[in-house]
């Protein structure tokens, strides 16, 4: 109740000839906001206008979808955003799914359900943008598997040049390698081939533990068992037991046929609960306490009961909505080699003990060697250890989430893993380099695909 009542409920309205993103701390000045036709002929030859006066007038452009990236890759100043999200028709031809690239994940979700299919990888919540994830190559909960890029069978991409190409495995490799967690940088891409799978019900299991004991967790209840579908693991972050308790939640195949499910209910008020309790741990130990409490000791009120893949993968950002005008949740996400893991969890309690930047949760997920994108951030199989922070949007805890931030990269690169991209802009550069040596060769070639910079965004123009 004291959450409730303290939550100011403002929402931050965008100026006009202004854009920002989900952390609220990137607000731009920008030329235009221009919204892209829902038809395949619309959108070509709007787009192929837009970049003849893109480059008759120097105005960069910047490509946006859910705007759910946090260090401005969806902006640049006095450029020109295209929002995407109107172009989201979907078109199923057996295992695959052909999408507008602005159709958000809930969308596809929802589409597929009435197929009886289910979407093959995507990110954790549902709502972000097809385009967007490719744009960073987002990966979720999907056990044993590479990022999203496994699951792209093709795309059609407009280049700088208005010239619209196909990019798969065999043609336009290059592109297509660059384009995947690409931010934006070589392109506009337009329709994509998603892979998809049979929807199915599931069980769910969750199993407690001291954090050591994960990785053998893992093994045998997920990694191990053909039946594990979907999978991810949290720690315990209250100052009473901090990182020495894990839960290892698991959803396996379940032998009731998908038509005859008991469907939970999932309501409104419920969610809402749901959405408050979490909100609760927001700089209260009591709050990080109750949480953890509440999943681990009453989750056997829901074990064995039956979910479908797409009513799992189906989750809103909502559910973890911040309602208080004056701070903001930060994300940040690690890749680490599992011969590292239980060195890195030790590493992170020196780093993350007594800093003034609250953590609200960890999260891992196993993700397998990426054999598709240039820019990859699994060069083996890692585990990603999903951060998320909460911080006051004032000058004294942006300069403290900037040198957590960076203690923490520094880390991951001494457990020789790597850090994700699409997050804020406070890591230096050398040291992004380190964490990505490809990084010279990439903006190399995003001149050679490029070569009046006409595609920028707030990460180019910090680390080219």
């Amino acid at each position: 109740m004291k959450t409730y009542w303290n939550e100011d409920e403002i929402r931050t309205v965008v100026p006009k000839g202004y854009t920002n993103d989900a952390s609220g701390l990137n607000l731009t000045k920008v030329d235009s906001i221009i919204d892209v036709p829902h038809s395949k002929e619309a959108i070509e030859e709007q787009l192929k206008e837009l970049l003849a006066f893109s480059k008759m007038k120097q105005i960069p452009l910047s490509i946006a979808g859910a705007k759910h990236s946090m260090g401005g890759h969806t902006m640049y100043p006095d450029g020109i955003v295209v929002n995407m999200r109107p172009y989201n028709h979907m078109k199923l031809d057996g295992d695959v799914l052909t999408v507008g690239s602005g159709a958000l994940w809930e969308e596809v979700i929802n589409y597929l359900d009435k197929y009886k299919k289910s979407v093959a990888i995507m990110q954790a919540f549902s709502s972000f943008s097809v385009g967007g994830s490719m744009s960073v190559n987002g990966h979720g909960w999907q056990k044993n598997a590479p990022p999203m890029s496994s699951s792209v069978l093709s795309f059609t991409l407009m280049k700088a040049d208005g010239e619209i190409v196909t990019c798969s495995r065999t043609e336009n490799k290059e592109l297509f390698s660059l384009v995947i967690g690409g931010y934006g940088l070589f392109g506009i891409i337009l329709d994509v081939k998603l892979k998809v799978v049979d929807n199915e019900n599931l069980n769910f299991n969750r199993f407690k533990f001291e954090s050591t004991k994960y990785l053998s967790y893992f093994r045998r209840y997920a990694r191990d068992d053909e039946k594990a579908k979907l999978v991810f693991g949290r720690l315990n972050i209250s100052e009473k037991d901090f990182l020495e308790y894990a839960t290892l939640n698991v959803f396996t195949s379940s032998k009731t046929p998908l038509s005859d499910a008991q469907k939970p209910e999932h309501s409104q008020k419920s969610n809402e609960i749901k959405r408050i309790i979490f909100r609760s741990t927001v700089n209260s130990e009591y709050g990080k306490r109750l949480r953890w409490d509440l999943e681990t000791e009453l989750s056997k009120f829901s074990s064995d009961e039956n979910f479908s893949r797409n009513e799992v993968l189906n989750d809103n950002v909502a559910l973890i909505e911040n309602k208080d005008s004056t701070s903001t949740d930060i994300l940040q996400e690690y890749f680490i080699p599992e011969r590292n893991f239980n060195e890195y969890i030790q590493a992170l309690k020196k780093d993350l003990r007594n800093t003034q930047i609250d953590l609200l949760n960890i999260t891992i997920r196993d993700v397998y060697q990426d054999h598709d994108s240039y820019m990859n951030y699994a060069r083996e199989n890692v585990f990603g250890f999903v951060f998320l922070f909460n911080q006051k949007k004032n000058p004294e805890d942006e300069e403290a989430m900037k040198k957590l931030t960076q203690k923490l990269v520094q880390t991951a690169i001494r457990m020789e893993g790597t850090y994700y991209l699409p997050y804020r802009l406070h890591v230096e550069k050398e040291a992004m380099r380190k964490a990505y040596p490809q990084s010279d060769a990439f903006f190399q070639l995003k001149l050679k695909y490029d070569p009046d910079q006409i595609f920028k965004n707030k990460f180019y123009d910090y680390y080219k």
